[in-house]
């Protein structure tokens, strides 16, 4: 019987061709024909398909459209139509070839397992990405999840197209895997150890996208900008990126500093070293020169007037300074440096705000500041800092106070013989 697939073949026949070459011609002449058909119909449904997205996503609210653009879902999906074509066609095609029919369809099978997994993988993308847009969500692990799903998607793919081509029925040869499966777990022993801690750190909400992370073991001291499935990567302030593997954060140690950040303010724990030798017992004349320093003008007063008080009533023998209940110079200068704080206007009142004195080591007696700045940005923060120390520092020689310093060469040159 003459059907379409053999009027080429019964033409060329009657010609005289030899029946051998009219067959191929007659192939590949329905070939070409299969593909210029099939790529003529994806080209014209892809138009379809994107201008018909790209019009919904134009007068769509949502930019969840607009994402199944970018990620291309539309055009992988437009291959679906040609795909099927060929594959019902592709018999009358090498009808007189069976060898290469059977080629040729495994080869098209195994195509559309793949172009599943691109639609599977576009789709799973544009999820991701609309996902971060959600406030609630954007810091969340989504990498990681959307990696294991493919993992196992792609594994699936995979086997299924093994199976096709060998002729293996896919659940025979899912079940020959257990044998190897030893194989497997080393093979991907880091991203089932990933998977296993991006969901610790999702669940335990150790680590968010946008946390500033420092992990000294790798050099890590920035912002976290992703968490997938196998490594963090964090920029550093040096704009440099350090990539940290998933399972380090709960295998070893870090700092979040999240805490800081969603705080009233940033943290100011530093000491000024205090030379030992400086400290002393502060005379009547001493305390009422002290008194010009405003902040501290109405503290001495009635400080002084409470220890004359106690001093009195009590019969204490003032010709000794150590008799008694006395100011010190550093006493003061600590109270001086306690006003000075609660009214400077970059710190936040509403937190600790302390100075304290440390355990005196060879290096001479510290004395720290402990207080937090309302304003937690980096730049602003130091400079709050430094502003603070300069001005104590400076305000050390009004209470006969030093620095300690190690001596230097200068030390020893104005050292008269």
């Amino acid at each position: 019987m003459t059907t379409y697939k053999h009027l080429l073949y019964d033409y060329l026949v009657s010609l005289g061709t030899t029946e051998v070459t009219a067959k191929y011609l007659n192939m590949l002449a329905l070939l070409i024909s299969l593909l210029l058909v099939v790529f003529i119909i994806d080209f014209v449904i892809m138009k379809l398909i994107r201008g018909f997205f790209t019009k919904f996503a134009t007068n769509s609210k949502t930019n969840f459209d607009d994402l199944l653009i970018s990620n291309n879902v539309p055009r992988n999906i437009a291959h679906i139509i040609p795909l099927l074509i060929a594959l019902e066609f592709i018999r009358d095609v090498f009808a007189d070839f069976p060898a290469f029919e059977n080629v040729v369809e495994k080869g098209l099978q195994v195509f559309a397992i793949i172009l599943t997994l691109w639609i599977v993988r576009s789709i799973l993308h544009t999820l991701k990405d609309f996902l971060k847009t959600l406030p609630r969500l954007k810091d969340k692990p989504i990498d990681s999840y959307i990696q294991v799903f493919m993992i196992f998607a792609w594994l699936a793919g995979f086997m299924s197209a093994i199976a096709i081509l060998t002729g293996i029925p896919f659940l025979k040869f899912a079940t020959g895997l257990g044998a190897i499966s030893a194989v497997i777990i080393l093979v991907f022993k880091d991203t089932i150890m990933g998977f296993v801690a991006s969901i610790q750190v999702s669940i335990n909400d150790m680590v968010r996208i946008g946390d500033w992370i420092t992990f000294e073991k790798y050099g890590a001291d920035g912002d976290v900008i992703e968490i997938n499935l196998a490594t963090v990567k964090v920029q550093n302030f040096d704009k440099t990126i350090t990539t940290i593997p998933t399972y380090a954060l709960i295998s070893d140690s870090f700092k979040n500093w999240r805490g800081m950040t969603s705080s009233g303010g940033r943290r100011i724990k530093r000491a000024l070293n205090i030379k030992q030798e400086g400290v002393k017992y502060l005379t009547d004349d001493e305390v009422n020169k002290l008194k010009e320093i405003q902040l501290i003008s109405s503290y001495l007063e009635t400080k002084q007037g409470d220890i004359q008080s106690y001093n009195s009533s009590n019969s204490i023998n003032k010709g000794l300074l150590l008799n008694g209940r006395n100011l010190t110079n550093l006493g003061v200068f600590r109270k001086y440096i306690d006003i000075y704080l609660n009214n400077h206007s970059a710190i936040n009142k509403d937190m600790m705000i302390m100075a304290r004195q440390l355990a005196p080591t060879t290096q001479g007696i510290p004395l720290e500041i402990y207080a937090f700045s309302s304003d937690k940005r980096w730049e602003n923060y130091e400079y709050i800092m430094s502003d603070i120390f300069d001005h104590l520092i400076a305000a050390l020689p009004y209470f006969n106070l030093e620095i300690f310093e190690l001596p230097s060469n200068s030390s020893f040159r104005n050292t008269t013989h």
